[in-house]
Parts: C-alpha cells; sequence; structure tokens
C-alpha cells in the first residue's frame, strides 16, 4: 500500500509544536503500520513529512489509546472542503479569537461540533 502524504512547511510545523511517528502512533492505538496508513488514507487522521522518514502526526490528535473525538469528522469536512493535509493542520492550529483558542484546542475540549461547523463554512 502506498501512502502519499505531504512535506510539511516550517510554519505550519512550529504551529503543532510535538510529533509522533506513524509507527508510535499505530502503537499507541493497538494497529497494525497498514491500519495507520489506512486511517491517513480515509481521512482519520493526517500525517505529514518532517525532512525524512515516515509520516508524523501531531500527538494532540490521540487521546489515550484513541483519536481525539470529533476530529476525523472534521478532517473529513475540511477535506471536503479542498483542504490538504497541510492546510488542515494548519486551519486546525491557529488560533481563532472567535473560538477562543485554535479549533484543535475547541476539539479537545469537547466542542468539536463548532469546529465542525465552521469547518463546513469554509466549503461555501
Amino acid at each position: 500500500m502506498t501512502l502519499t502524504v505531504a512535506q510539511i512547511d516550517r510554519e505550519t510545523d512550529h504551529l503543532v509544536g510535538e510529533w509522533l511517528p506513524l509507527s508510535t502512533v499505530a502503537k499507541k492505538l493497538g494497529l497494525s503500520i497498514g491500519r495507520a496508513k489506512q486511517l491517513i488514507k480515509d481521512k482519520k487522521l493526517v500525517g505529514v513529512r518532517r525532512g525524512g522518514g515516515e509520516p508524523q502526526i501531531p500527538a494532540v490528535f490521540l487521546a489515550g489509546d484513541d483519536v481525539i473525538k470529533g476530529l476525523p469528522g472534521t478532517l473529513t469536512v475540511l477535506a471536503d472542503a479542498g483542504y490538504g493535509e497541510v492546510e488542515s493542520i494548519r486551519w486546525l492550529f491557529t488560533s481563532d479569537d472567535s473560538l477562543p483558542g485554535a479549533p484543535i484546542d475547541a476539539i479537545v475540549a469537547g466542542r468539536h461540533t463548532e469546529v465542525k461547523r465552521r469547518a463546513q463554512a469554509l466549503g461555501f
């Protein structure tokens, strides 16, 4: 299975902070590396290249041994609005005064419905 992931730019990389290699994500989720790659293909997670090596996932996308609630649906909405991996990450991690904070902070706080509603508006 070939997985194509975008190369991250320095500014977006800095917004995220902590990253996890896909192999670590697979272990935390109790999945094979192939199944973890499938999560990226299915837009349940986004992964990007940071230098060389395997795809990297923002660490905040995981809560314990699961993907944070509301993230997969938000990523699907962003993809439907034409956002690529890097654009999705940038949108999720860019502060929005009306939330307040970044959309990813609102998702972590359980306000994923509001974030998804805002993401849906991007497509129009």
